[in-house]
């Protein structure tokens, strides 16, 4: 059983969303105060989107905390006493829901896909590894690191828990939806958690939801849909995290060339190399990002100077909206004609598809499993959700896609070489 000494006196952080994250287990205390905890600071929850959203600098520190509080109101507030709770699951909830975004990179998603990196595996190493984290986890019991692990891989048999840190309706979900239209300064997100918080039910293996606040969770499912078409797949933050990426890629394309940089991409040496080490990893925040693209706006490479200028000063690409599956054809052609205008469509001419399913539950023989959302009966039954709400059902299973198509809009409008090629560029953009 894994025991919890106890502070002094508990701590509280002021919060813009739950108002304070309270902390009165010394483990939680230690783990906020550890290197690889604090770098979360320095590591933004929406990467990109503070460039369309000007007040979206908010960190994925803040929303560890805000996860850890929502948690921490269940297991000691809601769930505390009841039969069906195991008491002794408390502190490995409250430990894993603090450090479930411990592995993630600067700039997120978009670092991990151009360096084929995977966060989760670096939390895993995090926790598991010669860490301040590792050590203090490991005060309260010898496997208790593992365990904490293995909740957040979803690989332990404690379903219960995991499904409050990790399924369609969790803590991180219920958190980052609410932080995110807060700084963002949209109403989207905001849905009554303390009504999903008070009708939430411990059951066997599983978290479950009385009947009586199905309401509650429609609009939670639907703040989910709009936030993600409002915000998270906003065609301008997408645009940014494109040139983003273009950056890294060409930067990593110079290296592999032998091409000497103006300013030595030290921190990315050992990443170019295949050769990163956990500590290299943590080392990388975006500040250090940031730093080198403002240094690289002034290398001998044209492109890798273009981009980060474009990056750093928000001189993004405009799109127009593609359908990959009938303009294959026109994607070719726009192909050709940029090789001829002396633009590189490799860094220039660039499709981005957003896809998101807002509700599912498992079917058999699917290739990922979706675990529903179960409503509590009066009578006892347990009914997925729907099957039950309209609204749920008319969206269930029903995956939406978007394809942009991004180019510099400038350049295309620079006539002094290749005009005639531009014009007609501009022409099948019908820009």
């Amino acid at each position: 059983m894994a025991i919890s000494e106890k502070l002094n006196e508990e701590k509280v952080f002021k919060d813009p969303v739950h108002r304070y994250v309270h902390v009165r287990d010394k483990v939680i205390w230690d783990l906020i105060g550890t290197r690889e905890f604090q770098r979360l600071r320095r590591i933004k929850q929406l990467g990109t989107t503070f460039l369309t959203f000007h007040g979206a600098e908010h960190s994925r520190f803040n929303h560890s905390l805000g996860v850890y509080e929502i948690i921490r109101r269940i297991v000691d507030d809601v769930f505390k006493g009841r039969p069906e709770w195991n008491d002794e699951d408390r502190l490995l909830s409250l430990c894993a829901a603090l450090l479930h975004d411990l592995g993630h990179g600067p700039f997120s998603h978009a670092f991990e896909k151009v360096f084929d990196l995977d966060h989760e595996e670096f939390t895993r190493s995090i926790i598991l590894g010669n860490t301040e984290v590792n050590r203090v986890l490991s005060r309260v019991g010898r496997d208790f690191p593992k365990q904490v692990a293995e909740i957040i891989a979803k690989t332990s048999d404690k379903k219960q828990v995991i499904s409050l840190i990790s399924s369609q309706i969790d803590a991180d979900r219920m958190d980052y939806l609410q932080r995110d239209a807060y700084f963002t300064g949209v109403s989207y997100g905001f849905f009554d958690m303390e009504r999903i918080l008070r009708v939430m039910r411990p059951r066997e293996d599983q978290v479950v939801f009385k009947h009586s606040g199905m309401h509650a969770i429609e609009d939670y499912i639907m703040s989910r849909y709009q936030m993600y078409w409002q915000v998270y797949f906003h065609p301008v933050s997408r645009g940014a995290e494109v040139i983003l990426t273009k950056i890294l890629h060409r930067a990593k394309h110079l290296h592999e060339d032998g091409y000497a940089f103006r300013n030595e991409p030290l921190h990315f040496y050992s990443i170019f190399e295949g050769t990163m080490t956990l500590d290299d990893y943590l080392k990388l925040d975006e500040s250090i990002i940031l730093y080198y693209f403002q240094t690289w706006q002034e290398e001998d490479d044209p492109i890798l100077s273009d981009l980060c200028r474009r990056f750093v000063n928000r001189n993004l690409f405009k799109f127009s909206e593609f359908d990959p599956a009938k303009e294959y054809r026109k994607l070719a052609e726009l192909t050709g004609l940029f090789r001829k205008a002396g633009i590189d469509p490799d860094y220039y001419l660039v499709v981005d598809s957003s896809s998101d399913l807002p509700y599912d539950f498992y079917r058999p023989g699917e290739e990922e499993e979706r675990l529903p959302i179960h409503l509590l009966m009066k009578n006892g039954d347990i009914r997925e959700l729907s099957r039950e709400s309209a609204i749920v059902d008319a969206i269930s299973g029903k995956r939406r896609t978007d394809h942009k198509l991004y180019f510099p809009h400038d350049f295309l409008y620079d006539e002094s070489s290749k005009k005639n090629v531009k014009k007609q560029i501009r022409s099948i953009l019908e820009i």
